[in-house]
């Protein structure tokens, strides 16, 4: 669990090789839900860059944002192996999202840290301000079940059960930003990908 003041519960990065073990092919997920070629994206909350780097193979320009700069550095690693130079990696608060990302964007992207959110109605109203017309908020998470039953590489693994929401738990939590729910996706084994659409 991270110290740094602001860092949301439950959204640590997990030990090595796990992410591989659940998501082999994080470029298939983006395009399941709904991410493509040429979008400006912010991936916020990037942890080690997981999906930062499909992103940038991707996209026109990503802003990639988390608190811990340590975070951001493995993230600027992945990316940089890919040999993408369209990612700026931005140290900042989730919640400062609308003054960390410097033009509005196609898509805002948020993997594994949304269950965290202490005030989850804040941070959709502060995506809400940097989506272009029609942009989307894709969220992350794994699907309410008991941590003993989302194990990976033979452990327990994802965060605190009282933590995870259901789907209509996340879309209620973001539906006073003014986003609908356009699309619910299965992201196997063990997440759901809910994306919101902005007016």
């Amino acid at each position: 669990m991270s110290d740094l003041p602001g860092f949301f519960p439950g959204t640590e990065m997990p030990t090595a090789g796990w992410w591989p073990a659940l998501w082999p092919d994080p470029a298939a997920v983006l395009a399941a839900i709904g991410v493509v070629r040429g979008m400006d994206v912010v991936d916020l909350c990037c942890g080690d860059g997981w999906f930062t780097a499909p992103l940038a193979a991707i996209a026109r320009r990503v802003t990639a944002v988390d608190l811990d700069p340590k975070f951001l550095d493995a993230a600027r690693a992945r990316v940089g192996a890919i040999g993408a130079e369209n990612c700026t990696f931005v140290a900042g608060d989730a919640y400062d999202i609308a003054t960390l990302a410097p033009r509005p964007v196609d898509y805002v992207l948020m993997a594994n840290a949304f269950h965290g959110v202490p005030d989850a109605a804040r941070l959709a109203r502060a995506v809400t301000r940097i989506l272009k017309p029609g942009g989307r908020f894709g969220v992350i998470n794994w699907h309410k079940r008991p941590r003993t039953e989302t194990p990976a590489m033979g452990e327990p693994r994802g965060p605190a059960t009282e933590l995870r929401l259901s789907p209509d738990e996340t879309a209620a939590k973001v539906a006073p930003a003014g986003l609908a729910l356009a699309r619910l996706v299965e992201l196997p084994p063990y997440h759901y990908g809910a994306i919101f659409a902005a007016g």
